[in-house]
């Protein structure tokens, strides 16, 4: 088990998406095989990747979930065939503790936990585990959550409520440092939602001991341009750049390539 994870908190890093799903809204499929999930997480990281994010379970509108032992048989061969391979943080997308679990011992340093870290036994592995966590906000579930999606303040209910979880982390053993926030961008949101996220996203810096941001391909995109989720990288790339200099330190993003490139100028700048 190696779980030495590690970003540059001075700066905005990036995080690459592997979905090794069959059914993801983007990329569903293209990395069903260990070899192809591997040889995909060794060009992120040549392109610039600080962390891959290993998902096994899709979380796109009206997905529905699958099996603890499907998500493991999808993810774990992965993992562990990247820690072999590769020396680079892993993140693993999921909400279920098992899952998790034998993530962590197969190599992941970060669980990056869609449903908000609301799962005591969730908690308690994170902070028995000592590695870093994502707590991101979703209003529902992936089933219903953009049916109709309603708050009088976005940005001050979304900052509610994970401050609580926040504060139920650090008081449960999690050290803050290793707590990251996300907003959760396209997760039981309107179009109008998300872009008032993205207007106001430096008001979660500080909240926990960083922020992570996930806007890349998503439909938002494609409700202000019409753009298919193969056409969307302007958009994504918009999105990275507003979160980056508006101080969130990690983006998790699709297109690494384009997006380190558009980062770092930032960084430059930052």
């Amino acid at each position: 088990m190696n779980n030495n994870f590690f970003y540059d908190k001075t700066i905005c890093n990036v995080m690459g998406i592997l979905n090794v799903t069959p059914d993801s809204f983007f990329d569903g499929g293209e990395y069903k095989t260990v070899e192809t999930a591997v040889k995909r997480a060794i060009e992120m990281v040549e392109q610039g990747a600080k962390i891959v994010d290993v998902g096994g379970e899709s979380t796109r509108p009206g997905s529905e979930e699958i099996s603890i032992e499907e998500e493991l048989d999808r993810v774990i061969p992965v993992i562990e065939a990247i820690r072999d391979q590769c020396d680079v943080n892993i993140s693993i997308d999921t909400k279920k503790v098992e899952v998790a679990k034998n993530a962590i011992e197969a190599g992941a340093g970060m669980v990056n936990d869609v449903s908000g870290l609301i799962n005591p036994n969730m908690v308690k592995l994170v902070s028995e585990c000592e590695v870093y966590v994502v707590i991101m906000h979703m209003q529902g579930t992936p089933v219903d959550m953009q049916d109709k999606p309603q708050y009088d303040n976005v940005v001050n209910e979304i900052k509610n409520w994970l401050n609580e979880r926040v504060e139920n982390s650090i008081k449960n053993g999690i050290e803050k440092e290793k707590i990251l926030i996300d907003p959760g961008i396209g997760f039981g949101k309107t179009l109008e939602h998300n872009l008032e996220i993205l207007k106001r996203i430096n008001e979660f810096v500080g909240i926990a001991g960083g922020v992570m941001v996930g806007a890349s391909r998503k439909s938002f995109i494609e409700h202000l341009s019409g753009a298919k989720p193969e056409e969307r990288l302007g958009g994504s790339l918009s999105a990275a750049v507003i979160s980056a200099l508006s101080g969130v330190d990690i983006i998790r993003v699709h297109d690494v390539k384009e997006s380190k490139q558009a980062i770092d100028l930032v960084n430059a700048i930052r």
